[in-house]
């Protein structure tokens, strides 16, 4: 069978569907849900943004991350949860406060995987 280009960066960025870590991804992708729930308001109060723009904006991030959480066995669901973290940190162009929290759960997102992949190299560690 011919290896496709680039799929071995592509593992790199997902977990076997086996890992014990896949518990924790689901769960982080669910606590997203209350953070994007919560930016509504921050956007509305601290920033000034319409709520129909805060609205929107957090609703995307919700919808998005119970779409990764229900996918996230497959790749797609992985990399779309890549693309949240991105979206996460690219809303601190609506109200600042996102920056910081933004690049927080991207940080424990990567922690997250690179964890997982550690326990997956390591037989011993399951």
């Amino acid at each position: 069978m011919a290896r496709q280009p680039g799929a071995g960066r592509i593992t790199m960025l997902t977990l076997p569907a086996g890992n014990p870590m896949t518990k924790v991804v689901v769960s982080f992708l669910a606590f997203e849900v209350v953070v994007f729930g919560l930016t509504i308001p921050g956007m509305i109060l601290v920033s000034g943004i319409s709520v129909a723009l805060a609205v929107i904006l957090g609703c995307i991030g919700m919808a998005v991350s119970i779409l990764c959480a229900l996918a996230i066995p497959r790749t797609w669901g992985y990399l779309l949860a890549w693309v949240l973290q991105v979206f996460g940190i690219l809303l601190g162009l609506a109200t600042p406060m996102m920056y910081v929290v933004g690049v927080v759960f991207a940080a424990i997102w990567v922690s997250i995987i690179v964890l997982g992949r550690r326990i997956d190299s390591n037989p011993q560690a399951r």
